[in-house]
């Protein structure tokens, strides 16, 4: 895990000062990335819209007026409602990604990662679901530098199936040059491992029914193998032993080369290894001396 590093908040605004102004030229009176940026710090400390954002600033007021420009004072809730109604998302996310890629920059130096591992998951917003307006929850995926502590980006989704097609877009907004990019079971898709490689990355992909054939392949594979302790076939094995809560339990690893006879082989762009995980558990007893009176 990196330490912790501080950002400045004039590094902050200079990754929106190339954002196109949207607004008309009369009365302009704030700049623009200085209103920019008290939204993007009010929305991340919890506001949910320009009034809340525009209450949290007040409480911050002389925090601001002393780090941005802020030659009228602090903007009032119809200049956020404004600027947040009439500025291209487009636009405003390219800025949000270069502002994320500096930050990836600046962990992975002070980190020393040379190689980091990228987390592609969903997850669905608890209660962000309006009954009364026919609209269910929240489903996004996100692209999370495990090693870095940073989100690097985010695609909302309707549902949870439609994540297939979410991913491919995720990745695009991310630089995934020289990452391992990890994906659950949904996201196991020939498509998305050729993307992952034409990015100039790893993939590790979780294999489940959803891939039957294959799935039911490399199980068999492993199974045949696993009877000889898998003697000649180059595997890696890595085993760690937890104790607590009343059991031992002992997972092993095992990583070995994919066998060009699993069905569609060729159609997995890159594919290079299979691998699987062997959990053994052990329950005992604690003994110990009850006193009675």
């Amino acid at each position: 895990m990196a330490d912790t590093l501080r950002i400045g908040l004039e590094e902050v605004v200079r990754q929106f000062d190339e954002l196109d102004d949207p607004r008309s030229s009369i009365n302009l009176r704030h700049p623009l990335s200085s209103v920019v940026v008290i939204a993007l710090m009010a929305v991340l400390a919890g506001c949910g819209g320009p009034t809340a954002i525009a209450r949290w600033a007040g409480l911050k007021k002389d925090l601001l007026l002393k780090v941005l420009a802020l030659p009228n004072g602090i903007p009032r809730k119809d200049v956020f409602r404004r600027v947040l109604m009439t500025l291209k998302p487009g636009a405003f996310q390219a800025c949000f990604v270069n502002w994320l890629d500096s930050l990836r920059a600046a962990a992975a130096q002070a980190s020393g990662v040379e190689q980091p591992v990228y987390a592609v998951d969903g997850k669905t917003l608890r209660r962000s679901h309006d009954r009364s307006k026919g609209l269910g929850a929240l489903h996004s995926v996100s692209v999370w530098a495990s090693e870095f502590g940073l989100t690097l980006g985010q695609v909302a989704c309707a549902e949870k199936s439609n994540e297939i097609t979410a991913i491919p877009e995720l990745l695009r907004l991310v630089d995934i040059n020289g990452a391992i990019i990890t994906i659950d079971a949904m996201g196991t898709q020939k498509d998305i491992a050729a993307q992952i490689i034409d990015g100039k990355a790893d993939y590790l992909l979780a294999l489940k029914g959803n891939q039957e054939s294959l799935h039911r392949a490399t199980v068999d594979y492993i199974e045949v193998h696993m009877e000889n302790d898998f003697a000649g076939m180059g595997a890696r094995r890595y085993t760690t032993t937890e104790k607590g809560h009343g059991r031992e339990e002992t997972r092993t690893y095992i990583q070995l080369p994919a066998p060009p006879s699993l069905p569609g082989f060729k159609l997995w762009k890159g594919l290079k290894s299979i691998g699987g995980a062997v959990s053994l558990r052990a329950r005992f007893m604690q003994r110990c001396l009850v006193p009675f009176a």
